[in-house]
């Protein structure tokens, strides 16, 4: 998707912290050398997290082109001082952080970002993406680059199916929020999901509706956005009175702002594990069935 993005915007410029295959960053052209400055280039940063986002920092500064930067979410913390001054000068600068959650499986907790993504959306002038599937991706990526400001596209490490609800959402998706899939009459509880865990949100609601509960699903790409619509938007999203449950492999830190002080927020507020993926989905308990008897205990069924 950045090989076709970069061909249509031969402005934007960047790379990887020495993980170019990891992340999906390669442009599809050489890598920029003293012989070579010519086209879309590629960086190779090194394993240089600080200094690589101060470099894309100077690069926007500078103007005239449009720096991107990429590596694992879990460094994030090694390049927080780049990264903060960028919001601090609202520079546009973008961060491509693959390997999103505890869900990478065997590469160890050390690598399973637990509260990067809670410490990232806490940085004053930050928009954070994280896509649910391909087409939210894209929607995800024409959004931050109208954005003018620091932006961070948060990217999954395992294969998400594509949701047939989310085509043609783009504009949807550039609010931040919206409502996935409805019942057909009033929902007794609203199911509210980031990134990989929008399609668990899909599957627990069917189970849920096997139940007798009926459930709507919200996917929120970019919580900030989000929160920054107006009054009447929010509301049509999350309606007034209706039970809210939040779904995020990450700290359930901060989603009171959407659930609220009585909500329920679904997430991992520990250290990961190392494990094959299917096996770590069904100790923190995220496959459907435990989410969908999370949420009936939640709503006292």
């Amino acid at each position: 998707m950045l090989q076709a993005l970069a061909k249509s915007t031969p402005w934007l410029v960047g790379g990887s912290a020495d993980l170019t295959g990891s992340n999906g960053t390669k442009l599809g052209t050489d890598a920029l050398s003293p012989e070579r400055f010519a086209g879309a280039p590629m960086v190779h940063f090194g394993v240089r997290e600080h200094g690589m986002a101060a470099i894309a920092n100077g690069i926007a500064l500078h103007g005239g082109l449009r720096p991107f930067v990429a590596t694992f979410l879990v460094f994030h913390d090694y390049m927080r001082p780049s990264v903060r001054l960028a919001c601090l000068m609202q520079q546009p600068v973008i961060y491509v952080y693959s390997h999103d959650s505890v869900l990478l499986g065997e590469d160890v907790p050390t690598h399973q970002p637990i509260e990067t993504l809670a410490a990232i959306r806490a940085i004053p002038g930050m928009h954070v993406w994280r896509p649910g599937d391909a087409n939210e991706t894209l929607g995800c990526i024409q959004a931050l680059l109208r954005h003018d400001g620091p932006a961070a596209l948060i990217t999954t490490r395992q294969g998400l199916r594509i949701l047939a609800e989310t085509a043609g959402r783009e504009a949807d998706v550039a609010r931040g929020g919206y409502v996935l899939a409805d019942p057909e009459g009033a929902p007794d509880v609203v199911l509210a999901a980031t990134g990989s865990e929008v399609t668990l949100a899909m599957d627990a609601r069917d189970v849920l509706a096997e139940q007798g509960i009926a459930a709507r699903v919200v996917s929120l790409p970019s919580v900030e956005t989000f929160l920054a619509q107006d009054a009447g938007y929010r509301a049509s999203v999350l309606p007034a009175g209706v039970p809210r449950v939040s779904i995020e492999a990450a700290t359930t830190f901060g989603w009171e702002r959407i659930v609220g002080t009585d909500g329920l927020s679904i997430g991992i507020d520990h250290f990961g594990l190392s494990a094959p993926l299917a096996d770590i989905q069904k100790e923190i308990g995220f496959v459907p069935d435990a989410v969908a008897a999370r949420v009936t205990a939640f709503l006292g069924h």
